[in-house]
């Protein structure tokens, strides 16, 4: 399974989102500090999910860096975060 799918597998089975979007942008980054030839090591995530309802957003932050934290300390280079609860614009 590739990097991409384990992530969206995980914040699938954590957060029961109503909408996730996993976006490999390691291309985006080819040449600068942790990009690897293989790719899968920048990645945006966009994630509405009822699990993130009255946190802040760093809580929100650390939630979803305790599901991953294994691929953060080992593959993923970067993470970017666009995550909401669903009645959030």
């Amino acid at each position: 399974m590739s990097v991409q799918q384990t992530i969206h597998q995980r914040l699938t089975e954590a957060f029961r989102p109503a909408y996730l979007e996993v976006i490999d942008e390691s291309s985006k980054h080819r040449g600068h500090a942790g990009w690897r030839e293989e790719g899968e090591t920048h990645f945006k995530v966009v994630m509405r999910a009822a699990a993130f309802a009255g946190a802040s957003r760093v809580d929100r932050q650390r939630m979803v860096h305790k599901e991953l934290a294994d691929l953060l300390a080992e593959r993923v280079h970067a993470l970017s975060l666009e995550i909401t609860a669903p009645d959030e614009t």
